[in-house]
């Protein structure tokens, strides 16, 4: 047993609100910078949709992933490493600038130096790319909200999939449809194939957290990358030549901190921990023949931290007491191997995601009530299951490789858990019988409910540190992307237009850890006469605020020329 560490996200799903508060701080945290005008990071895609770039879930056309040989070896789906070598010059099998969009800004300078005439001067879309006027016809979120699926959801992978085997189980109507918001990043694999295929040895995964990075200075721009990865979250940079990817925001990582993307989130959805694992067993799991048997196999994989043989494992393996404790109370351990309530996105790709997801729920009550039903009864949500709006087979799909029976069992946990802190809510006496009736005992349901609900910052992020004497260091030199000057994006991991970098790494983390744990002024006097306004929470004004100004008496108001002259 070779055991290892490895930093994960848990998205719940039914607290996303589809805001994109998360793509925004990633992008103006990452990639803001000439070159990766297209890039997100991390995107919020609403499903059904066709995904970002589009149709990305195809592997039939964008042979990404994993599949096994007849030997029932594991094998990139792109092919091995002599067809991957005899094609290095040309790699078609990737999206191209159509299948992500070509981002554009406008024309606003027309609005105010256009010359006086007849008619009203219009902001035209230029490219990013060209500069020259271009036609807005795709982007990033362009299936926001539900938006064009009467005519395209039909091109969503998924639906094509699902309603080959039944017509009835998808429809777009405005009354019957459904949809959910699906928050994507790099899914930092356990079994990554992007790493597999790149000729160049430039992507890595580090042995002391399996965070997934790109070595700028060996990057070739083979992109071959690009068509191994099946979630296309790898991108090209057209300036620099180089792929670029999520980096879990490792220099923050590294301090305590949590990702922006997390750090942001308006519905505090998103959790991080850490998970032990067993690193011989890897390739085993990934070559499960069945590929509903996928989901079983990666969590076998993970390591039971407070097993004794497993800590003793680790402390051979020189991973840190610190980092021990921390699996112990990871979120994400509790979520995805204790209550078995988050699953992994496509785990039928092999690659052994560790971004995990707690499937939508709430449609179900909406449903209940338009038919005269108890909503919260744990009866009746059990019994509506199957009549969700999101069709089980949907979300199969998307997190079992198609096993509808897993994903029911996850959606009556989530159903029981409501309605047993319905009748706690109400007053009630807590029925023991619900969470018996999904495997649980009432002590452990209502630890998920508190963990799923109201856990504090300090329980939603469990992330051991590294080293903070280093933070400052960190802060200004650990981004893996490489700029035209040198290492990191102008030497600071907040981008081209951010200003001079500020190393606040430590500082803001002591401001966070206060916030959560007083009822006094977060910041307080530590950030040395800086104003944080991400950590300000309204409770009293900070120290330079507003600029001192002497207090002076009011004066009435002087006569006016009209008033003197007794003419108005």
């Amino acid at each position: 047993m070779r055991v290892m560490a490895q930093m994960s996200m848990v998205m719940n799903l039914d607290k996303c609100i589809g805001c994109h508060t998360c793509s925004v701080t990633c992008k103006q945290a990452w990639t803001n910078r000439a070159g990766t005008e297209y890039v997100w990071f991390n995107n919020v895609e609403t499903r059904p949709g066709q995904g970002y770039p589009r149709r990305y879930e195809d592997q039939e056309r964008w042979r990404g992933g994993w599949q096994l040989n007849q030997r029932g070896r594991l094998k990139l789906k792109a092919g091995g490493r002599v067809k991957n070598l005899l094609g290095i010059f040309a790699s078609p099998v990737q999206p191209e600038l159509a299948d992500y969009y070509e981002p554009w800004t406008y024309d606003y300078n027309n609005l105010f130096a256009a010359p006086l005439g007849d008619d009203f001067p219009v902001a035209r879309p230029k490219s990013l790319i060209t500069g020259e006027d271009t036609k807005v016809t795709w982007s990033a979120n362009w299936d926001d909200d539900l938006g064009g699926t009467v005519e395209r959801g039909h091109l969503d992978p998924i639906v094509e999939k699902v309603r080959k085997e039944s017509e009835d189980r998808i429809k777009f109507e405005f009354e019957q449809t459904f949809m959910f918001y699906l928050p994507r990043i790099c899914e930092h694999c356990l079994n990554p194939s992007c790493m597999a295929s790149c000729p160049s040895g430039a992507i890595y995964k580090r042995v002391e957290d399996g965070i997934v990075l790109v070595d700028q200075d060996r990057c070739r721009g083979w992109r071959k990358c690009i068509t191994g990865c099946p979630y296309k979250k790898m991108y090209f940079n057209h300036k620099t030549g180089k792929a670029e990817k999520c980096t879990f925001c490792y220099p923050r990582i590294e301090v305590g901190l949590p990702t922006v993307c997390s750090e942001t989130c308006v519905g505090r959805l998103r959790y991080l921990g850490l998970f032990l694992y067993d690193a011989d067993r890897v390739t085993e799991a990934a070559s499960a023949r069945d590929e509903k048997d996928l989901y079983e196999s990666q969590l076998d994989v993970l390591l039971d931290p407070n097993d004794p043989a497993v800590i003793a494992a680790a402390r051979e393996q020189d991973i840190p007491e610190e980092w021990i404790d921390a699996a112990q109370r990871s979120p994400v351990y509790a979520l995805a191997k204790v209550y078995k309530v988050a699953l992994p996105l496509h785990p039928e790709y092999r690659t052994m995601p560790m971004v995990w997801y707690v499937p939508p729920l709430s449609p179900v009550v909406d449903l209940l009530k338009e038919q005269g039903h108890d909503a919260e009864d744990h009866g009746n949500l059990f019994g509506a299951i199957d009549e969700l709006r999101i069709p089980v087979e949907y979300l199969a799909e998307l997190f079992t490789a198609g096993d509808t029976t897993r994903i029911a069992n996850v959606l009556k946990k989530l159903a029981a858990m409501r309605s047993y802190m319905r009748d706690i809510s109400m007053g009630d006496a807590p029925n023991p019988d619900i969470p018996a009736a999904v495997g649980m005992d009432e002590e452990s349901m209502y630890a998920m409910y508190r963990l799923m609900a109201i856990a504090k910052y300090s329980e939603r992020y469990v992330i051991p540190t590294a080293h903070v004497e280093q933070a400052h260091d960190l802060e200004e030199m650990g981004c893996s992307l490489d700029f035209d000057g040198g290492p990191g994006m102008q030497d600071s991991p907040f981008g081209e237009a951010s200003g001079t970098p500020t190393p606040v790494a430590v500082e803001t983390f002591q401001a966070l850890q206060q916030r959560q744990t007083t009822d006094t002024m977060a910041g307080g006097g530590s950030l040395r006469g800086r104003v944080n306004l991400l950590n300000w929470d309204g409770n009293g004004v900070p120290a330079g605020m507003f600029p001192n100004r002497p207090r002076t008496e009011p004066q009435e108001a002087p006569p006016s020329p009209a008033d003197e002259d007794g003419v108005r």
